[in-house]
């Protein structure tokens, strides 16, 4: 399984560290994972949670409590096709950003 540390996400997200654990506390969908050194790592899910979460909150001006709400109608099924296209194009968009930044790359 592909994870990410935090550095990672900071870059990708370009936001603050404090800010990626303030939406990791306010947001259960986002579930890190604590590798070997107790340093937090996320899964392929949880970036494509944030990168979700960073477009509601930026982007459409949503409220923490207003974002966390769309993101559980997401979840749980409303909207079901239309969230099915955005993760499949989500997925894509993401291998092909890692296929080319990734520093093991050629």
């Amino acid at each position: 399984m592909v994870t990410y540390g935090i550095g990672e996400l900071e870059k990708l997200l370009g936001v603050k560290a404090h800010v990626i654990r303030y939406w990791e506390k306010e947001i259960p969908l986002i579930q890190s994972r604590r590798d070997l050194n107790g340093r937090r790592v996320y899964a392929k899910r949880d970036l494509t949670v944030l990168f979700r979460l960073k477009y509601l909150l930026y982007d459409r001006r949503f409220t923490i409590e207003g974002a966390r709400e769309q993101l559980f109608r997401e979840h749980t099924g409303e909207d079901q096709n239309l969230k099915a296209h955005i993760e499949a194009l989500r997925s894509d968009l993401l291998d092909l950003y890692f296929l080319v930044h990734r520093p093991d790359s050629p």
